[in-house]
């Protein structure tokens, strides 16, 4: 039988029909690297950093949107594709505030900006994904110098540097800054294919191409429902979260997976924990059900944690003043007043209301603490009003 095989850098890889270059690469472990490719969503290559040689080919091809076919013979590093990489991700450099302190493997060609970063992570002069950025990471693993050092930054006119469009900061979550987009379009493939919420898509054209929400407007007077979906997908520091700046940079903080405590639906969460604290959330991209997905509770609700509001043990009433109790005092309490209660006026003068978003087994319990133990069937959740 004729198998479906295309050789990838010497190595003969087998495919699935209807596979691409970049899914066959990926699965056999060859590293193709891509700045606007989203799993799950339909390939654009709008980045151009995935090109690929294929041989009778005269051009470059994207690997995330080239259907594999069979006897293909593909280099992915090969002189030409890394000189074309090279040069698109110094015109990215170039495009915006990339602002990224990255060295070359010559010593003299650090700049006093480089060099001053190293003293303070936390500098404001640093993009708030520094050391946790795509186009950082590409720019170094190919050498690539930073705006400072690049000649491609000196084009760019001293009208379009002041014209740079300010931040938008006027809600709680995200921090939105266009000049630090690069335009890969990953967060509107996040916004609209995966979460399918439509509340960005890409406005205008040519130079003034942007990533808009509804009409133009800030999030917070959007669709938006700041699921915060685009954050996570974001490669460059064009979106970040809010409550996690200058809370810890990547390699400060440990991740720990758990399951998002708000719902039943069981998301997978990974913590991103520094201190003992938590500094933001994200979903674990391969984790079942959510695949990477959250909502705006589990993205973003965690800093009640650390209130100083917080009840941190039981309170009695007594007297119309609240005083702390231990969990064995104001338990039999509750016990001995629903007692009580039964015996005066029956299993019927209680009820029971179960948060239809806690977990399947704790709602289990609730309705069995009642049928069983109280004898009524007075219980309900919250879901129907």
């Amino acid at each position: 039988m004729n198998q479906n095989r295309i050789v990838i850098n010497g190595h003969t890889c087998d495919f699935d029909q209807g596979e691409t270059i970049l899914d066959v690469a990926t699965r056999h472990n060859i590293y193709i690297p891509t700045l606007c490719h989203l799993k799950g969503s339909t390939p654009t290559g709008a980045c151009r950093i995935c090109v690929v040689e294929v041989q009778g080919r005269n051009d470059l091809v994207a690997s995330c949107a080239t259907p594999a076919s069979n006897q293909m013979i593909i280099k992915t590093e090969s002189p030409k594709v890394i000189t074309y990489r090279k040069a698109i991700l110094g015109l990215m450099l170039a495009s915006g505030n990339h602002n990224c302190a990255i060295g070359s493997s010559k010593e003299e060609s650090w700049t006093e900006f480089q060099i001053a970063t190293l003293n303070n992570d936390y500098s404001e002069d640093l993009c708030p994904a520094w050391g946790d950025c795509e186009l950082q990471n590409l720019a170094y693993r190919y050498q690539v110098v930073g705006r400072q050092n690049s000649h491609f930054g000196e084009a760019q006119s001293e009208e379009s540097s002041s014209s740079m469009i300010a931040p938008e900061i006027n809600n709680p979550f995200i921090i939105r800054d266009s000049s630090r987009c690069i335009l890969c379009g990953r967060c509107v493939a996040a916004c609209n294919e995966v979460q399918v919420n439509r509340a960005i898509d890409f406005g205008y054209r040519g130079n003034e191409s942007k990533i808009i929400a509804g009409a133009d407007d800030s999030l917070r007077h959007s669709d938006c429902v700041f699921c915060g979906q685009c954050v996570q997908v974001c490669p460059v520091g064009a979106l970040v979260e809010k409550k996690a700046l200058g809370h810890g940079r990547p390699w400060e903080t440990e991740k720990i997976r758990t399951t998002c405590p708000y719902c039943g639906v069981g998301c997978q969460q990974l913590l991103h924990v520094k201190d003992n604290k938590i500094v933001k959330v994200t979903g674990v991209e391969d984790g079942s059900p959510n695949k990477g997905r959250l909502c705006v509770k589990g993205r973003f609700g965690y800093d009640f944690i650390y209130s100083k509001e917080r009840l941190k043990t039981p309170l009695i009433r007594e007297n119309g003043e609240l005083r702390p109790a231990s969990w064995d005092e104001a338990l039999n309490l509750v016990a001995q007043k629903f007692t009580q209660i039964i015996q005066e006026s029956g299993s019927d003068a209680l009820a029971g209301v179960s948060c239809a978003r806690s977990i399947n087994e704790d709602s289990y319990q609730m309705q069995k603490l009642f049928r069983a133990v109280f004898k009524t069937n007075n219980i309900d959740h919250c879901a129907r009003t």
